[in-house]
């Protein structure tokens, strides 16, 4: 008897390592950088950020990307978890986003090679150019180590401040995504023979510190440089513990996707569409890139082309866009600017917000 493939609907809710996300809507950490302090602290702006979304109706919240230590931050107004009187500042957060039965992640992060000069030398797997024209150092095995070491703290501290989970920044450029790259990762050892290494030790050791219970995701480049090596890659992250999958782009990130050509989503979106054909519901994936409307987040999960959808620049614009999902609400639409009032020091102020009647 052939029985009918039930898809899934926005409002359906997913479990993730045990835990019930009420929907399957996640907002996606953007780092907010006129809100923290040199400090690395929570500030009730932060708060504030959070629980309007999380009382919104997002299923998920993931907190923006959090340096796991001091000299990894983008710029000096980036949040931190590399110390432990930062902990009970997240506390503040994990409460207000829980109380709207929202479950809470946080993405903590390293910047490696990319790291500001403000900050001192650049690290990261190999000896490479970096953006600013300048040359990364290769971390030596001890950097490495201590390095892993503050991932696995940070989970800690996570923990202690109430987070449902952690996401490891493994995308973007950033340090996790330079060890998985051919283009960054040029080292001979174990760490460059096996480009999972480095993560998959970070998330084992995270288990192991914060037990069975602790989600662990990674955000992941889908194609580095294509989709077949980051498959292998993210098989390995599983193995290790890894619970979700939440795919995005990386250093060179496009190569062998494939894509409908009446397909309505991005090709940054494809890169979650074509992870959920080949893990086939075997682990949860999550897709993001440019899902502006209600109808075409809808498309995305009832067609099963991905498990969740993560939600920013819409998320930014209104913070009760899920509801416009969910319930049909109406909502401020993203105007898509090029320069964003939660971009570093750009003085813009959101027309979205504007248009809300928040300033």
């Amino acid at each position: 008897m052939c029985m009918e493939l039930i898809m899934a609907k926005v409002n359906d809710p997913i479990v993730i390592n045990g835990k019930t996300v009420k929907n399957r809507l996640t907002m996606a950490p953007t780092v907010k950088f006129d809100m923290a302090g040199a400090d690395g602290f929570v500030t009730p702006e932060h708060v504030q950020h959070y629980a309007e979304r999380a009382k919104g109706g997002f299923g998920l919240i993931c907190v923006e990307a959090t340096a796991v230590t001091s000299d990894g931050r983008f710029a000096p107004n980036h949040m931190g978890l590399w110390e432990d009187a930062q902990t009970e500042g997240h506390k503040a957060i994990t409460d207000a986003c829980h109380k709207e039965g929202a479950v809470v992640l946080i993405q903590i992060n390293h910047t490696g090679n990319t790291a500001n000069p403000m900050f001192g030398q650049a690290k990261g797997p190999s000896a490479v150019e970096v953006w600013n024209g300048n040359h990364s150092q290769a971390m030596t095995l001890d950097e490495i180590h201590s390095m892993q070491n503050s991932f696995i703290m940070a989970a800690k501290r996570a923990l202690d401040a109430g987070y449902d989970g952690v996401q490891l920044h493994g995308c973007h450029g950033y340090l996790i995504n330079q060890f998985v790259s051919p283009k960054t990762n040029l080292r001979t050892d174990e760490y460059g023979q096996d480009k999972s290494l480095f993560g998959s030790e970070i998330i084992r050791g995270i288990r192991e510190m914060c037990g069975k219970d602790f989600i662990i995701s990674i955000r992941t480049p889908g194609a580095e440089p294509d989709i077949d090596h980051m498959l292998v890659v993210n098989e390995k992250y599983v193995e290790a513990g890894c619970d979700y999958l939440q795919v995005s782009h990386g250093i060179d990130s496009f190569g062998n996707i494939t894509k409908p050509e009446d397909a309505p989503y991005s090709d940054l979106c494809a890169l979650g569409v074509n992870f959920k054909k080949a893990y086939k519901g075997s682990v949860p994936i999550s897709c993001v890139g440019g899902l502006m409307t209600p109808e075409l987040v809808k498309y995305i999960i009832e067609n099963d082309l991905t498990d969740t959808v993560d939600l920013a620049r819409s998320a930014l614009a209104d913070p009760s866009y899920a509801g416009a999902i969910l319930e049909g609400k109406d909502y401020v639409k993203c105007f898509e600017c090029k320069a964003c009032q939660y971009g570093p020091g750009t003085g813009h102020k959101c027309p979205a917000a504007m248009k809300r009647g928040v300033y």
